[in-house]
């Protein structure tokens, strides 16, 4: 069942980045005429911070020595996301780690529920814990800034036992949180 939950939960996650990706806002000013260009080309995207990073290769590094199988590719952002479930064993709780690079979201985007959701930094990064980000039990996300206008992800789910699930993701995001590229 716990396995049910996280693919289904990173199905939702996936999805709902998407979704929210695709939503623009208002922009406030005055409107004026659209006027030729005086540079020599039109403003170009700002690099992939990921580009030279795997997510799958970060999350093997994060959880190596920890008893977790190889992480594989989520069915919902294939491209941008990996995951890793280490059973449960005994009394203890089985528990899924996921890391999702998202180049052109900040991490202050998709905050599903702010009103339990924790500002804070994780080793000087800006950061943003969100327990239970989809009103599940067990579950905590922890979304780090990647400037200019990105971020990284480690997704939690142990269990029920939010609280659980949130320090992991922090132990987690403290791990990953090295390896991703400086501003």
């Amino acid at each position: 069942m716990n396995i049910l939950r996280a693919k289904v939960a990173l199905v939702m996650l996936g999805a709902l980045g998407t979704v929210l990706a695709g939503c623009s806002s208002p922009v406030a000013g005055t409107p004026e005429p659209n006027l030729p260009s005086t540079s020599a080309g039109a403003p170009s995207k700002p690099a992939n911070p990921f580009a030279a990073r795997n997510q799958c290769a970060l999350l093997d590094q994060i959880l190596a020595g920890q008893g977790f199988p190889q992480g594989t590719p989520t069915i919902a952002d294939r491209n941008r996301s990996c995951a890793a479930q280490k059973p449960s064993a005994g009394m203890t709780s089985g528990i899924d780690v996921a890391v999702i690079l998202q180049d052109g979201q900040p991490y202050t985007d998709n905050v599903n529920h702010p009103e339990t959701a924790r500002r804070g930094d994780v080793n000087g990064r800006p950061s943003i814990e969100q327990p239970e980000p989809l009103n599940s039990p067990g579950q905590c996300q922890v979304g780090m800034a990647v400037e200019p206008s990105s971020r990284a992800l480690v997704l939690v789910t142990s269990g029920s036992d939010t609280k659980a699930a949130c320090a992991a993701a922090e132990k987690y995001a403290t791990a990953l949180e090295p390896l991703l590229p400086k501003s």
